[in-house]
């Protein structure tokens, strides 16, 4: 009876373990979705240089893709990004065919109870965002 009692107190604690990991992978990708969102939508705004220099275009604002860059890590410095998850990683990609920002950012995950010889997982979220002209 007692190993019964001891087998079943093991895996109840394992199962803690598994549900606050993931409850922590999950409050993760949801924060880094929201940083990439943000940063998609200010590299689209601020990406869009060519405005300035070809005028108002049907359709979609054309994007530099060094100034998307640029707009992507200036925000993720702004809002401290990478203060709040350290080791936090970005790329930021232009779509010449539609004019769509793609930012995915990655950060590697803490877990709060770990497992002994398991690596830290990485999360990764993407944002897309794109500046559409309305006349």
């Amino acid at each position: 009876m007692a190993l019964l009692i001891i087998g079943f107190a093991l895996l109840l604690l394992l199962l803690v373990a598994v549900v606050v990991d993931a409850s922590a992978a999950y409050l993760q990708r949801q924060g880094l979705t929201s940083i990439a969102d943000g940063a998609a939508l200010q590299g689209a705004d601020l990406g869009s240089v060519s405005a300035y220099t070809e005028g108002l275009p049907q359709g979609r604002l054309g994007q530099s893709a060094a100034a998307v860059d640029d707009a992507v890590g200036e925000y993720l410095l702004t809002i401290g990004a990478y203060e709040t998850y350290p080791g936090l990683s970005h790329e930021a990609r232009v779509d010449p065919a539609d004019g769509v920002v793609t930012v995915i950012v990655r950060a590697p995950l803490e877990l709060p109870l770990t497992v002994p010889g398991v690596d830290d997982p990485v999360i990764v979220a993407t944002g897309r965002a794109a500046v559409t002209v309305l006349r």
